[in-house]
């Protein structure tokens, strides 16, 4: 069990209680100004009046009380309390409710005290203005949130209790959105042997009855309790053991291991029904868009891949005697075998020394990489730093047996020492680039890495899709977990 001694810092995250309220009055005031010099100033449509006649001034009280509801709405809504559980579309619908509700109560009083100095076209210019603008402000506080959480500030250190397929779930999701401040440090169990066995750098750390001690030893900022409603009782008390302790808690339902994107809820007359749709594997319709979405972008992108194939190609027959192309037997979808081809990087009886590597270097024998691998050659070194050396693998992706965005597909023997929870990585196609190589590539242990892929297929998008392609270039050329 960790030492308190060991606990790094907390690097905070922490904004005075106004500074967003008063922000959003700045943005409210500036999109007033806006909106009167693109009315009076700009005039794009031409007034009845003369515009010269019209000051700043008398908006300003207008101004003052649409600043006012705006903060009234957003405080209602919810928008000042942390974000952490909120999408952007929810935000971005709260921002364009708060500034609707706000324009209607400005032109209200415009129709009730009929002011001398009042242009309704500026009253619109500054309601679409202000919601540009507090859109924004929001997005960037998003980026901004997320860059630095990745860097360590304003995390919560979390403490998993329970070690069943709901602590999986949430285990899985915190290593897969970091940018949500969550860092789990561990989790306890009373099943002695997952107590005691780590999954990649989560660690296991012993029992429940020690809970109060195991908080206090790892510098707990959160415990989650993910134990079955059967255990309602003992539930209740972990509760009053996390609060002894002085530290946020948090309940996970047992129904939550489906993940909500596989449970449909439906209203009888008030009372909630919910229902399982299965499995979370892509339907139908979704393999189909992602098949199209992969060889759409291998055809756009077919010249530059055919010169790096030609010059890749070139130089391995230039370096060494023996085949260009290397095939490889791989496990992919609902377990299928299929032979994968890749750019040959090492000496010919490579396959020949690998058992004996793996021993050797003590290595994952379910996801061995190997830290200066012998076997390999200099050109290979070079190509599967930047990954070149796995461009073959559009062959495998136009024959249907790949995608461009999967887990990546592993070798029989590798799978034959899967636990069948790992299996669950095996439900999509293997891609040539995924959720973990962008988390790390070969510095993710093989535990964590099998949690981001069951996390890819659960919550597969082509926003996410798009995400891991635009990721995956920095990271290969900054060579990050390549060897």
């Amino acid at each position: 069990m960790s030492s308190s001694n060991s606990i790094p810092p907390k690097k905070s995250l922490y904004m005075p209680q106004g500074f967003y309220p008063l922000l959003d009055m700045v943005l409210v005031f500036a999109a007033f100004a806006v909106a009167y010099y693109i009315r009076y100033g700009l005039q794009l449509i031409r007034p009845v009046f003369d515009p010269n006649q019209a000051p700043f001034q008398p908006y300003l009280p207008y101004t003052a009380i649409f600043a006012a509801m705006i903060y009234i709405n957003y405080r209602a809504s919810g928008l000042y309390k942390s974000n952490r559980g909120r999408s952007y579309w929810d935000e971005l619908y709260a921002v364009i409710n708060g500034v609707t509700n706000s324009t209607v109560v400005l032109l209200g009083l415009y129709f009730l005290f009929q002011p001398l100095v009042f242009s309704r076209l500026m009253a619109l210019y500054a309601a679409v203005i202000s919601i540009l603008l507090l859109a924004f402000v929001r997005i960037l506080r998003r980026v901004i949130q997320a860059y630095l959480r990745t860097k360590g500030y304003g995390i919560q250190r979390t403490l998993i209790v329970g070690a069943g397929d709901v602590a999986m779930a949430v285990m899985r999701t915190m290593i897969a959105r970091k940018e949500l401040g969550y860092l789990p440090v561990g989790y306890v169990d009373d099943d002695p042997e997952r107590a005691t066995s780590d999954l990649g750098r989560v660690k296991g750390l012993g029992g429940l009855k020690n809970l109060g001690k195991t908080i206090q030893n790892n510098g707990v900022d959160l415990a989650v309790i993910t134990l079955p409603w059967s255990e309602h009782d003992r539930i209740l008390d972990l509760v009053q053991v996390c609060r002894r302790a002085k530290v946020e808690v948090r309940v996970v339902p047992d129904l939550f291991q489906l993940n909500m994107r596989q449970v449909q809820v439906e209203n009888l007359d008030g009372i909630p029904l919910l229902g399982v749709s299965g499995d979370a594997v892509l339907l139908g319709h979704q393999r189909v868009l992602k098949r199209l979405i992969d060889v759409g972008l291998i055809l756009i992108a077919s010249p530059i891949i055919l010169i790096l194939f030609l010059l890749v190609g070139l130089a391995i027959r230039l370096e060494s005697e023996g085949p260009v192309l290397y095939t490889q037997r791989r496990i992919g979808l609902n377990g299928k075998p299929f032979n994968m081809i890749k750019f040959r990087s090492m000496i010919l009886n490579a396959d020949e020394l690998r058992d004996q590597l793996v021993k050797e270097s003590g290595e994952d024998p379910r996801h061995p990489k190997i830290k200066n691998d012998p076997r390999i050659t200099f050109v290979g070194r070079f190509i599967r730093a930047t990954s070149l050396d796995e461009l073959p693998n559009l062959i495998n992706v136009l024959r249907g047996q790949m995608s461009l965005v999967g887990p990546r597909p592993p070798t029989p023997d590798e799978v034959k020492l899967y636990e069948p929870w790992h299996m669950q990585r095996l439900k999509t196609l293997p891609g040539l680039t995924g959720l973990w190589q962008v988390n790390g590539r070969s510095d993710v242990p093989f535990d964590e890495m099998c949690l981001l892929d069951i996390y890819y297929i659960e919550n597969w998008s082509v926003g996410m899709d798009a995400q891991i392609l635009m990721m995956t270039l920095p990271r290969v050329l900054l060579r990050h977990g390549a060897y």
